[in-house]
């Protein structure tokens, strides 16, 4: 049997050869694995239908009164609970969830393969800047006109584009954008743009595609900074999956929340969740809101900071002091912790402010516990009436790393 470091070294291996490319967008029901007509999907670990509350039970009501599983919430219920509706959690089915995580058959969906594994990983199309949306909990006439829009105006223009691209390299454009002051995280803007560069000869090739409709569409990524949120968040996921179940690794493979619980994954342990209390998120929030307001509705885009982005990246990104609070600083401060945690650094995602140093990659589930270091996440914050509230920073439980290293040692080194 390999050790411990040699299963890790070949982790890293993968983590730093993958080549995630953008090659398609579908209906979730036409080729996410597993997932049928009435399939929901929720972000984080598994938790019954019984304990989802607040917006991420909006949000799946919202979900399957849109796809026409049910007419009301009552309905809906009744559904969940005679299994009609069949809830699931998205990593279970390589997709990748904003907030509440919520995926229904016919939503569009980015398709990212990693070209070094063949691995494919799935992730919803970003609903635009608007702060009412079915990710942040809430479902109305608002939020049902911006979901045609996405199904009717963008997914059909980004896949002709994405077709007559041939695909696109998603890894080049995160490393630039990273030297432009995103850490992929709660900051996508030159990622948005650099795409936005990417694509647009593309554009002007389109066939029945009106003025009027490509109009829509620049507006939309006009005003759609964190677009390029949801094409990392999948890039990570299908990189993600590439180190899944590597005998005696102790590489973390996924971090998530559901409305209840924090989680992680880890490599050696495949798919089993370690499971914790939500704990408390530092931030700023928007004007008029308070820390009483705020409302845990899962979420997924965590999976960044698993692979050298988001807090692992804050270095990268002091603008973000304008958006979720802090100092250059404290993000300096913060970002020289992950290189304490993990076992290498990125070979593509370089930090400038550290002399292009590589990002912190690749979280060892021991150092974690042994430093009393937890990871550091950039997140989102969502009002618990629905809506953006803010953002700020969430530090992992170390409960999970604990109940993590516990089952490692029972497994391995009795």
């Amino acid at each position: 049997m390999v050790t411990k470091e040699e299963a890790n070294y070949v982790a890293l291996k993968k983590i730093l050869e993958s080549k995630p490319i953008w090659i398609d967008i579908k209906k979730a029901k036409d080729v996410v694995p597993g997932m049928n007509e009435k399939t929901i999907l929720h972000s984080g670990p598994p938790i019954s239908w019984e304990n989802i509350t607040g917006g991420q039970r909006q949000a799946i009501i919202g979900a399957c009164i849109y796809e026409k599983l049910a007419l009301s919430e009552k309905e809906v219920d009744k559904k969940i609970k005679n299994e009609s509706i069949i809830l699931k959690p998205c990593q279970d089915h390589d997709c990748i969830g904003s907030l509440t995580g919520v995926y229904f058959p016919s939503m569009p969906v980015f398709v990212v393969k990693d070209e070094a594994s063949n691995q494919v990983a799935f992730c919803s199309i970003y609903e635009g800047s608007q702060k009412e949306r079915l990710t942040y909990g809430v479902f109305n006439d608002k939020v049902i006109e911006n979901l045609n829009f996405i199904n009717e105006i963008i997914a059909p223009i980004l896949e002709e584009i994405v077709h007559k691209a041939n695909g696109i390299s998603l890894k080049p454009i995160m490393s630039r954008a990273l030297r432009m002051g995103d850490e992929l995280h709660s900051r996508n803007t030159a990622a948005t743009i650099l795409f936005f560069n990417a694509i647009t000869p593309y554009l002007f090739k389109l066939k029945d595609t009106s003025e009027k409709e490509i109009s829509e569409f620049i507006k939309y990524f006009n005003e759609s900074e964190l677009f390029f949120l949801h094409l990392a968040m999948a890039a990570s996921k299908v990189t993600a999956n590439s180190i899944y179940n590597i005998d005696n690794c102790s590489i973390v493979t996924a971090m998530a929340l559901n409305c209840k619980e924090f989680g992680i994954r880890v490599s050696t342990f495949g798919d089993k969740w370690f499971t914790a209390p939500i704990p408390k998120t530092e931030g700023k929030l928007f004007p008029g809101i308070k820390y009483e307001d705020i409302d845990y509705m899962g979420g997924e885009s965590l999976i960044n900071e698993t692979m050298g982005l988001g807090g692992f990246a804050q270095a990268s990104s002091f603008p973000l002091q304008n958006y979720s609070g802090g100092t250059p600083e404290k993000m300096i401060e913060n970002n020289r912790l992950m290189y304490e945690i993990t076992i290498g650094e990125h070979e593509q995602f370089k930090i400038p402010f550290f002399k292009y140093r590589g990002t912190p990659v690749g979280i060892d589930i021991f150092s974690v516990l042994q430093k009393g270091i937890s990871p550091i996440i950039n997140m989102g914050l969502a009002h618990k009436k629905g809506g953006h509230a803010g953002a700020g920073i969430l530090k992992a439980p170390l409960e999970c790393f604990e109940k993590a290293t516990n089952t490692y040692k029972k497994k391995y080194l009795n």
